[in-house]
């Protein structure tokens, strides 16, 4: 699971990258997916060690910062999209396709850290 933790932080920061960058560098909030990344690209590099213990803390981090990731995430992007409909603007699209974007990496990561901590619970490897 650290391998696939190191996959999503550089697609998270690829994101964050791209958002920045994409909107001219005008909005350092758009780079929110990139330190999130960061977080989590630390944490997996940790985690992959031999001690067993280890390896469970900072996964268990790791999907924490992913379940955080996903709530906010999609609390913001509900948030935008409708302060901007409300205040009878469109909503900025990129900053509506990065946070779902964020969302949804979020959200299949941490399914994927749930089904590997129960496949390991079931093997008896805990």
């Amino acid at each position: 699971m650290a391998k696939v933790t190191l996959l999503i932080a550089v697609l998270l920061i690829a994101l964050g990258l791209i958002g920045f960058f994409g909107t001219g560098g005008a909005h350092p909030t758009a780079l929110i997916p990139a330190w999130i990344g960061l977080a989590l690209g630390l944490f997996g590099l940790l985690a992959i060690s031999p001690n067993e213990s280890r390896r469970k803390l900072f996964m268990h981090v790791n999907v924490t910062i992913g379940l955080i990731g996903f709530v906010g995430g999609a609390a913001e992007a509900v948030r935008g999209y409708l302060h901007a409909r409300s205040a009878g603007f469109a909503p900025d699209l990129i900053a509506l396709a990065s946070k779902l974007t964020l969302t949804g990496l979020m959200l299949i990561y941490v399914l994927l850290c749930v089904r590997s901590f129960i496949a390991a619970r079931r093997s008896g490897k805990v």
